[in-house]
Formats: C-alpha cells, sequence, structure tokens
C-alpha cells in the first residue's frame, strides 16, 4: 500500500468550490441538511488544538516569500527588496512564463527577467525558480484554444532544453522547480495526468542534472494538499507510485484553505490533512518538504472562491498560519506574496501582497514584522503550556483545554519562553503552572501592535485574556 493511502481507507479530502476543506451553510443546507442544522456545524465552538512543534525554526530561512519583480519598475521592485531584507528573510520563489519569454519560437524577451535575476543576486537573496505555460507553438493545445498556455507542451524534450538555457543563462538560482499545480486545470488541460506530468518531469531533471549537477530540483508545487481534480486521490501520492521520488526531488504542495486552521464547519482540518501528507511523503523517502505557496488575498470583491476577509483578516490568517505551520514537518515554506500586483492579475490574486503595488506596505507586513521581531531569529520547541479554562480543568493535551483555544509553546534562542495562542471566541484561562515569582511577562498583541506587562499575585496563576488573534506571551 502506498505510504498517502491511509489504511483505514481515509475518505478522499473534501475540496468544494475550489478550497481544501471549504463549505458554506447555502452548500451544507443544498446538501440535505435543514439550515438551522447546518447554522449550527458552522457556529459551534471547535475542538482545541495544542501542536508540538517538530524541530527548531530559523526564520530567515524557513519562510521565504513568493515575488514577481519583473512585473514592476526598477525602483518599485528595488523597494521591495528592501521591505523583504528588513523582515529578515532569505528566500524568494519567482514564476518565468514560458509563453511570456518566448513567444515565437527562437524569439527571447528576457529583459526584465535579467533585471529580476540581478536584483536578487544583488540583495544576496537565495531564490527557487519555476518556469510554466507553454508558448502557442509549443504546446499541447488543440487549435483555437483560447490559452494555449494551460496546456503542457507537445515535447517535453523542448521545455528540458528551455529550462537549461535558463539555468545557464542564471547561474545564481538555488533551486530549478518543473512547472506549477499540474493537479488542477488552471495549469494542466484538457484533464488531471499524473503520468502526462511524470513524462514532463523526468526528461527535465535528467537535463538540469546534466547541465547544473550542483542545483537541487523541485517537483511542481502541488495546488492544496494535492487533490485531483476532477478524479480521486492525491497527485502527491500519485507521482510517488511512478517512482518520482527516487530522482531525490524536493516535494512541494500549496495548503490553502478558507481559514488558517483549516475548514470552516469546524473541524479544523489542517494539522490532520498535513500531517497525513507530510508523513506519507516521508515514507517515499523525500528529504524536503516545502510548502512553495500560501496565503489569503484582501480582496474586496467580488468573491472568487477565496472568502472575502479584507485587510483584516488576511493580517490575522496569516500570523495563526504561519505559527501553525511552523510546528509541522516542512522544511521551508514560501508566502504568497511579497506584493499586490497589476490589473493583469484577476480580481482576487491582485491582493495577495505584504506590500501596496506602489511597494507601501500593508497591515500584513507591519503586523509579521512585529512577530518575527518577538520570536526572535530562532526558535526552539518549548514544553506544552498548562491552560485552565473557566471549568478549572487545566492540562497541556489539546482535548484537556478549553475548547476553541489553540496553544503553541516555544523557547528563544536567548533562553525566554514563548506560547503563541488564539481562541474561537475571547475567552479568560489561567497558567497555574506558569511560576513567574518576582518577575513579570510581556503579554504581545503582534496584529494590533500593543503590548503590556503582566504579573500574577502572590501564590495565584497567571490569568489572561485570549483574543481571537494570535497573541505571544513572553517570559
Amino acid at each position: 500500500m502506498s505510504p498517502l493511502v491511509p489504511v483505514n481507507r481515509r475518505r478522499a479530502l473534501r475540496r468544494t468550490a475550489g478550497m481544501v476543506g471549504l463549505a458554506s451553510a447555502a452548500g451544507l443546507a443544498a446538501g440535505g441538511l435543514p439550515l438551522a442544522r447546518a447554522w449550527s456545524l458552522l457556529s459551534r465552538t471547535p475542538k482545541a488544538l495544542a501542536p508540538v512543534p517538530m524541530k527548531p525554526v530559523v526564520w530567515a530561512d524557513f519562510l521565504g516569500v513568493n515575488a514577481q519583480l519583473q512585473w514592476f519598475s526598477p525602483d518599485i521592485a528595488q523597494q521591495q527588496v528592501k521591505h523583504l531584507q528588513a523582515l529578515g528573510l532569505g528566500w524568494v520563489r519567482l514564476a518565468l512564463h514560458w509563453m511570456l519569454l518566448e513567444p515565437e519560437p527562437g524569439q527571447h524577451k528576457l529583459e526584465g527577467t535579467d533585471r529580476m535575476m540581478a536584483l536578487v543576486r544583488q540583495a544576496g537573496l537565495h531564490s527557487i525558480v519555476y518556469v510554466v505555460g507553454s508558448p502557442r507553438f509549443a504546446s499541447s493545445a488543440p487549435a483555437g484554444a483560447p490559452y494555449a498556455d494551460k496546456y503542457p507542451p507537445t515535447d517535453p524534450q523542448v521545455y528540458a532544453q528551455r529550462m537549461v538555457a535558463l539555468a545557464q543563462r542564471y547561474p545564481m538560482v538555488d533551486v530549478w522547480q518543473v512547472w506549477n499545480e499540474p493537479n488542477i486545470p488552471a495549469f494542466w488541460q484538457p484533464r488531471i495526468d499524473p503520468e502526462g506530468y511524470a513524462r514532463l518531469l523526468q526528461p527535465a531533471v535528467a537535463a538540469l542534472r546534466k547541465a547544473v549537477p550542483s542545483k537541487p530540483i523541485a517537483m511542481a508545487g502541488m495546488a492544496y494538499h494535492s487533490e485531483m481534480a476532477g478524479r480521486g486521490g492525491l497527485m502527491l501520492d500519485a507521482m510517488g507510485k511512478l517512482g518520482a521520488y527516487k530522482l531525490n526531488l524536493i516535494a512541494c504542495y500549496h495548503p490553502y484553505t478558507a481559514e488558517p486552521e483549516g475548514a470552516q464547519d469546524g473541524a479544523r482540518d489542517f494539522l490532520t490533512h498535513t500531517p497525513f501528507v507530510n508523513q506519507g511523503l516521508r515514507a517515499y523517502g523525500v528529504k524536503q518538504i516545502w510548502a512553495t505557496e500560501w496565503g489569503w488575498s484582501s480582496y474586496d470583491g467580488p468573491k472568487e472562491e477565496q472568502p472575502i476577509v479584507g485587510e483584516a483578516g488576511q493580517t490575522g490568517h496569516t500570523l495563526k498560519r504561519l505559527a501553525l505551520m511552523a510546528t509541522q514537518d516542512f522544511d521551508r515554506i514560501f508566502l504568497f506574496t511579497l506584493a499586490d500586483l497589476d490589473a493583469r492579475a484577476g480580481v482576487r490574486d491582485r491582493r495577495y501582497g505584504l506590500l501596496r503595488e506602489d511597494g507601501s506596505p500593508k497591515p500584513v507586513y507591519h503586523a509579521l514584522q512585529r512577530f518575527l521581531a518577538v520570536c526572535g531569529p530562532r526558535l526552539l520547541p518549548g514544553t506544552p503550556m498548562r491552560v485552565e479554562g473557566a471549568d478549572g480543568r487545566a492540562g497541556t493535551a489539546a482535548e484537556a483545554l478549553p475548547a476553541g483555544l489553540v496553544s503553541i509553546a516555544w523557547q528563544r534562542a536567548d533562553g525566554q519562553r514563548l506560547w503563541m495562542a488564539w481562541a474561537h471566541a475571547p475567552m479568560t484561562v489561567s497558567l497555574p503552572g506558569l511560576n513567574l515569582g518576582q518577575g513579570k511577562a510581556v503579554w504581545h498583541q503582534p496584529v494590533a501592535g500593543t503590548q503590556r506587562e503582566v504579573r500574577a499575585e502572590a501564590g495565584q496563576s497567571l490569568r489572561l485574556d485570549v483574543g481571537t488573534e494570535l497573541q505571544i506571551l513572553v517570559w
């Protein structure tokens, strides 16, 4: 049995309206549930979460961002890179669209890409670069198809040759990634086809290994948890069955969900699906697992798949998901994306940035900067916290914590301890195991940009009001 097929035949991960685990009240009602029952599923208090960090995190190496620097003027692109450097991060993921670089055979348009690569090199950033989108002359699209770039190339060897030419032109690139999201129709037509992607992947890997043998190679980042649109199963598993991981590739996927914890219906399934996928990949022998995209758009509509959360929702969701992802078995993750895009992108896709289109920071940028400053450059797994709710019950395991609470413990490199927490609804908790003695702790609110000193009364447990946004206690 393959590693990504559970023994108990766990049902396939749900994919509704393009988002993993996304279900609306209307959708639940339409599926046969009375509206009152559907509403109760959406409004119930979810279970507590207490993920235990699996390994240390060095933010400069662990957290990267996607960037589209070639779409901007040199001045704005430089401004974007300076903002990225101010966060203390060292990795970017860049997209090269073959149909734009070579619209006709041998007709190359590389000026913008040259500028982008030079800027990344000058800034001392590490990069992973993917190449996607067949130009019409190389596409397998049928005659008259409006979007030839959504189809794989007719001849995989031609794609492999173009990847080698780019790798030789841009030796500063650290990792090359073969295509993007071939498990959804937006990037692979006319139907999802693991064998077809394998036919594209194998010659590209062979050619790159011969031309630039020192460069690691990444498999395409699979959309969501790699569910295959229009068919069952996970594409990451299908690639394992085809022997792809014997090529010593970085495995990548894009765990977008409606909410940071996972599904809207209270399931909080991100911490169910992600360990399941990552454990399966490790069982296949994968040495590096990267989440090469994740994030939320701050767009204001009309609605396109992702619920409309605005800039405030983008800010809160981003910090909470970052806190959760840091506990999981990822080797590197890339937030999507550095800056908002112009009208060439769709309504939703224009507003994923940490920065605005003019290069100025959005609220999510400032909150992320505060989060990283509180954490320090390196975190070590901490001892799980004892937390007591209003009912007086205390515990460290999720089932013993107040319902709706998320609790994550870390230790900073300087020896100070951190407790990250947020709640489904505001609550007051006590920390009976926390002994401050005569000392004090600081309760940080990275989203709001505030902090305050907190103390426990003599002989009493420290009491804290936990809100719905991520907060960090440091002592």
